[in-house]
């Protein structure tokens, strides 16, 4: 009698079947397929059991769940998979050069928060993209552009923080401090509390080279850059030296913060550097003894005016919440301090959009 013979497991799909069904899930912000993006990589069958590694474009991607679901369903299709695991990493796109302008080694994008007035709390939504990116996974630096009034590191706890600077055969290289996973040069680590920066537009353009070019960055997925209010030398000098991924916009829904808030835009708009939205800080004010309720101090609906208005994204309103000074004041802020506080969601909310604008620029 002849050995019976094994037939081969015809249900159990290869790995060219797993990309096969996989190849109409589309990343929902690029709209594009997950696997013409190769965003699915390290395909395994192993009986019913289906492996694949899922990169996204960035740690912070809001939809992440949903992409990983839509996978899973997908995959779940084929006859002979009972189970299927997912593995979710995450590479950060380069942004896209730009003739004229350099690069700064190891920075994958630059992002800039600015605002056209002082007061609206710019530093405190820079901060704060910044840490919610980090605690994302991302890598991530920040450069207290605001020369004049160097208030990062005290948001990040870190004003007592010294700073190492080495000399090199390029030059003078300094080694940035970091506070709540966030690497950050300042002129306050530099100059003493009370010292007044008194210095013409010359000077400024060099040290904002300096924080660019000379600073041991690493590898860094995003380098937020909090600018000082305005239209002056420093943004001047940004949106020239180096290739940007674009800026955010910081304005309160008060008529004077808005009218800054457009020449500021206009402004990085002549220079061809891309508007990644803007943010209403303050849009309503919510009193700790009644967090049910809300008051327009400064007014309700500017932000989404003149977003409007200019054809740019409003890419969140945060309200104002006495926590929110208070985590600044203790080198806490508040996505820290408090996670859980319309501010701090609104907070995350902006971090992630702005991450994901940024992934869809450069990939497309």
């Amino acid at each position: 009698m002849l050995p019976e013979k094994t037939m081969p497991n015809t249900l159990t799909p290869t790995a060219a079947q797993i990309l096969e069904v996989l190849r109409p899930v589309q990343d929902p912000e690029l709209q594009k397929s997950l696997v013409d993006l190769n965003m699915i990589r390290n395909v395994e069958v192993q009986g019913g059991l289906a492996k694949f590694t899922l990169v996204l474009t960035t740690p912070a991607c809001p939809l992440r769940e949903m992409i990983v679901d839509d996978c899973k369903k997908a995959v779940q299709t084929l006859p002979g998979i009972d189970q299927v695991d997912v593995e979710v990493t995450a590479e950060t796109p380069q942004q896209k050069s730009v003739p004229d302008r350099t690069s700064v080694p190891g920075v994958k994008n630059i992002i800039a928060v600015s605002s056209g007035k002082g007061g609206v709390g710019k530093t405190t939504v820079a901060v704060n993209i910044a840490v919610a990116l980090a605690q994302a996974g991302a890598s991530v630096g920040m450069i207290d552009a605001d020369i004049y009034g160097p208030n990062v590191p005290t948001m990040l706890g870190i004003e007592q923080a010294v700073v190492e600077v080495r000399k090199e055969a390029q030059g003078d290289v300094m080694e940035p401090a970091i506070g709540q996973g966030v690497k950050l040069v300042s002129m306050g680590f530099l100059i003493d509390p009370d010292q007044p920066v008194i210095w013409r537009g010359p000077m400024l353009n060099g040290i904002i080279r300096q924080f660019l070019y000379q600073v041991d960055w690493g590898s860094l997925d995003y380098l937020i850059v909090d600018l000082p209010p305005g239209t002056g030398d420093a943004q001047l000098t940004l949106a020239q030296a180096v290739p940007m991924a674009g800026v955010v916009i910081v304005s309160t829904p008060q008529t004077v913060a808005l009218l800054d808030a457009r020449k500021g835009l206009r402004m990085f708009q002549q220079l061809g550097v891309s508007i990644l939205g803007v943010v209403e800080n303050m849009s309503y004010f919510i009193p700790p003894d009644r967090p049910e309720m809300q008051y327009d101090i400064f007014g309700s609906g500017g932000g989404a005016k003149i977003a409007q208005e200019l054809g740019v994204p409003l890419i969140g309103s945060v309200p104002l919440e006495i926590p929110v000074r208070e985590g600044g004041d203790r080198g806490q802020p508040i996505v820290i301090s408090d996670p859980t506080s319309q501010s701090a969601i609104a907070l995350q909310a902006i971090a992630t959009n702005v991450a994901a604008k940024v992934s869809v620029a450069a990939l497309t």
